[in-house]
């Protein structure tokens, strides 16, 4: 079975995502089995947790860029502006577990926090907004 060029991207990037979440994991043993409090940093669980969700979001993707009746370099843009920011945001969980710097990163915001999450609402909302938009066109002969 062929798939699409947006499907196998989607799907490449569900599985680096869903073992990134399974590495992510054995990093938040680790602090729990080494912490007195039996803890990991909220950050590095933030981090397991939203690369895990990330990866099963990441098949929705690849759901609808395979049935969008859009153009193939319309449907990869949509998913890769999408997965920029999953990846984009896990980075940053990771980032603030590693530096253990804060266990609220909009308490204290570095320079540019907010116009990142504004861009990432317009880029996770919008993708997923074209891909779903081509799915039912595609699917339900609407034109």
């Amino acid at each position: 079975m062929a798939l699409a060029l947006e499907t196998r991207f989607a799907l490449l990037a569900t599985g680096v995502i869903f073992l990134w979440a399974l590495l992510l994991g054995v990093w938040k043993y680790v602090q729990i089995a080494r912490s007195p409090e039996h803890a990991a940093h909220p950050y590095v669980d933030i981090a397991h947790r939203a690369a895990l969700l990330y990866s099963f979001a990441s098949l929705l993707l690849a759901v609808f860029a395979e049935l969008s009746a859009w153009a193939s370099w319309v449907n990869v843009a949509a998913v890769a502006a999408v997965l920029v920011f999953f990846v984009g945001a896990i980075l940053s969980y990771v980032v603030h577990g590693w530096r253990r710097d804060t266990t609220n990163q909009f308490a204290n915001p570095v320079r540019g926090l907010h116009a990142f999450m504004v861009a990432l609402i317009v880029a996770e909302i919008g993708g997923f907004v074209v891909l779903f938009s081509g799915f039912v066109v595609g699917q339900f002969a609407i034109a």
